[in-house]
């Protein structure tokens, strides 16, 4: 008998444990989720091992699908950098649209100092050839999966490499992505054949130091030149979307303003469009933000990049 009641006392003494550890397992995890949905207003999710942070628009609604903007950072940034400095997340507020903000290929903890594989560039991300127009793809079907998005209207913009991306995921996943935007990232891909016509913008400063208006890496590009590319042209970048879009006539000036112009072509195929947007000074930066980088030129106001790339994604006609 004494040796029954040791033999219960020492299972609920276990059982007990047990109960308390899967407890404090659920409420870290509960604690965890927490943080991640409620830190500075943005959702938190794992793709492929990598961080991406969602930004619900004011008055999101699971019953009614929305557009969904994947916002590329660049070369050397973050997820949490672009989300915090763009004003993407109160444009969505705006526009009523999804912002997603993947993060590169990083070898640290927290995803600093990440790189895309555009192709040509850039860094570690082109150097270990990761795929990343499988991670984007990757990255839509989780977001479809757990928000109502409208995959009709689902759009890919970024800055410098992550525009090179951009460019790149028009090449190479047309069938997701209705439009894309790239700025201050000219076309950096070894082969395009996108399977639809796509509708494309990009916006370029004339004074960009990095990735030079008339091509090649300038003096502000990475220090270690084996890490990024030749780059190529602003016009060449256009000309080379002309002509997979079957763009027939020259592009006619849509916008001019002082220190900024726009030129569009249409009558492409399918109805696409494919619009240039110029700032004349401004340097390797986001048109309209407010607070640029230290000890770099600050950004053009001549034009808002934000309203400029959502005023093309509401237009963009990529499919027939």
């Amino acid at each position: 008998m004494k040796s029954l009641l040791l033999t219960l006392a020492a299972a609920l003494l276990v059982s007990g444990a047990q109960a308390q550890d899967t407890l404090r397992e659920r409420l870290k995890a509960r604690a965890e989720q927490r943080r991640a949905d409620t830190a500075d207003g943005l959702q938190a999710l794992k793709v492929q091992g990598r961080q991406v942070l969602v930004h619900l628009p004011t008055g999101y609604r699971a019953d009614r699908p929305t557009p969904l903007v994947l916002a590329f950072h660049g070369g050397g940034g973050h997820a949490e950098h672009m989300a915090e400095h763009y004003g993407l997340r109160q444009k969505a507020d705006e526009a009523g649209f999804i912002v997603a903000f993947p993060n590169g290929d990083s070898k640290f903890p927290g995803g600093k100092l990440a790189t895309w594989n555009a192709g040509g560039c850039c860094g570690d991300a082109r150097d270990k050839g990761v795929d990343d127009v499988a991670f984007a793809r990757a990255v839509v079907a989780a977001l479809l999966a757990k928000y109502a998005i409208d995959a009709g209207r689902v759009f890919a913009t970024g800055m410098s490499n992550g525009g090179m991306l951009s460019h790149r995921l028009a090449c190479e996943a047309a069938d997701v992505f209705r439009a894309v935007a790239a700025v201050a990232g000219t076309d950096a891909t070894r082969s395009c054949t996108p399977s639809r016509p796509v509708s494309v913008l990009h916006i370029h400063a004339q004074d960009d130091s990095h990735v030079l208006f008339n091509g090649g890496a300038g003096p502000d590009a990475f220090r270690d030149r084996s890490k990024v590319m030749d780059f190529v042209s602003v016009p060449e970048t256009m000309a080379r979307w002309a002509q997979r879009n079957q763009c027939p006539a020259p592009p006619q000036r849509t916008l001019s303003v002082p220190g900024a112009w726009c030129e569009t072509q249409t009558g492409c195929a399918s109805g696409v469009r494919v619009q240039l947007c110029v700032t004349e000074t401004g340097g390797h930066a986001w048109p309209g933000v407010e607070h640029g980088r230290r000890n770099k030129p600050a950004a053009s106001q001549a034009l808002d990049a934000n309203d400029t790339l959502w005023r093309f994604f509401e237009t963009a006609t990529a499919r027939p």
